[in-house]
């Protein structure tokens, strides 16, 4: 044998010992869940209580197949660019395979998409129809029902409740949510022969919305769908209040964030108002009591959207990793692809061929203030119920 021959010898054991011993050592290595979630800026309420969401489940799962957990809260600012930056950044310097995150679409979509190509597994709780459709891939999942279905099951009750009501106005943020929610607010009132009688774009920025509700005044809706989300909505609905809309037209908020937007609004503005919510505190099941109770007991609060949320796409990775016996990730989506299992909304299933969650949608509607039975009694549930798309009907084609 040559020197040469010895030399590619030599230079292949120096590159496989290192990875070697690396691999020794993995067995004692912490499983770190990343949350990536805007912690700054126009959503950080909703970044700080899906901390907690993560928190809390941590605290109450210190091990998973005989490893230490961990977590790490990372600050997307609600923008595409620095979510994936924060999450390449904890794949390689902490080794985290696992994200559950991503409030807005527009940093999910962004980061499932390189979470898809590094290796890693991405949850989330956003809303857009492409995250389980035309962008799904084989890393990321979804815990909430998409804009078709939150439509579905709130425009829709709505048309059966109020027969009379002819004229529909949307305010719609201009983002790939929004589109969502505008798209399937549209068809659904094509459909039962409505007229949307207006739409008004705002930005991801945008805090004042009188301007919008002047138009929207001024086409005299039946109905007012706001279709924006978060603080935004908030803001929308506060205004829309003040210029007296509440007394001659129905509010309808499609996707509210549930507790932490009823207590921000109070009681006077959120009665009769009509909101559509993945998750409400009251739900009976087994799961959802005991995060009620463990949430009271951590943060003396019953859990929110936000929170409730956060804990349970943390849950649908450890629940894969201790099927699995695994913290692989290929070997994880494995175990969670097809599962079924006894969720916060009562019985739920990751459907293997686009990782959506089935489960259901609610719509609330605000009640009186002298009805309240507690301080967080803000709503009736008026419905709640299942719509989705197929995988097909979606344009899911999962990566591989």
């Amino acid at each position: 044998m040559n020197r040469r021959d010895l030399l590619k010898i030599g230079s292949l054991a120096a590159l496989a010992t290192p990875f070697a011993v690396k691999t020794a050592f993995a067995a004692d290595d912490p499983i770190v869940f990343g949350a990536p979630n805007p912690m700054s800026g126009p959503f950080a309420a909703n970044g700080k209580f899906a901390e907690m969401g993560v928190q809390l489940f941590v605290e109450h799962n210190k091990t998973l197949i005989g490893r230490p957990v961990s977590y790490r809260v990372l600050d997307t600012q609600g923008k595409p660019a620095t979510a994936v930056r924060q999450v390449q950044d904890l794949f390689e310097q902490q080794k985290a395979r696992f994200f559950a995150g991503g409030i807005l679409s527009s940093e999910a979509l962004a980061m499932g998409k390189s979470l898809d190509k590094q290796g890693g597994i991405f949850v989330t709780t956003a809303g857009a129809d492409e995250i389980t459709g035309s962008d799904c891939n084989h890393a990321m999942f979804r815990w909430s029902v998409p804009t078709y279905g939150a439509v579905r099951e709130t425009v829709g009750p709505l048309i059966k409740q109020h027969p009379d009501a002819k004229r529909w106005y949307t305010i719609t943020p201009q983002y790939v949510f929004g589109e969502g929610l505008l798209s399937a607010t549209k068809n659904i009132l094509k459909e039962n022969n409505l007229e949307h009688v207006g739409n008004s774009y705002h930005s991801l920025d945008e805090r004042e919305f009188s301007g919008y509700l002047t138009n929207a005044m001024a086409a005299k809706p039946d109905v007012l769908v706001l279709l924006n989300f978060g603080s935004q909505s908030s803001e929308a609905l506060r205004q829309a209040v003040s210029f007296g809309m509440k007394t001659n037209t129905i509010i309808l908020m499609a996707w509210a964030s549930g507790l932490e937007q009823f207590e921000s609004l109070g009681a006077d503005l959120c009665q009769d108002v009509y909101f559509g919510v993945q998750y409400w505190h009251t739900i009976d099941s087994p799961l959802n009591k005991q995060l009620v109770e463990q949430t009271r007991a951590k943060f003396n609060m019953n859990p929110n959207y936000s929170l409730a949320g956060a804990y349970i796409i943390t849950k649908m990775m450890a629940d894969g990793i201790v099927k699995a016996n695994s913290a692989d990730p290929d070997k994880v989506i494995a175990a969670m692809e097809g599962a079924e299992y006894d969720g916060l909304t009562g019985k739920e299933m990751i459907r293997k061929e686009d990782h959506q969650v089935i489960k259901n949608y609610y719509l609330l509607k605000g009640k009186a203030k002298a009805a309240m039975k507690d301080k967080d009694d803000y709503v009736d549930v008026v419905h709640g119920g299942q719509s989705f798309l197929t995988p097909e009907q979606a344009g899911c084609k999962m990566s591989t």
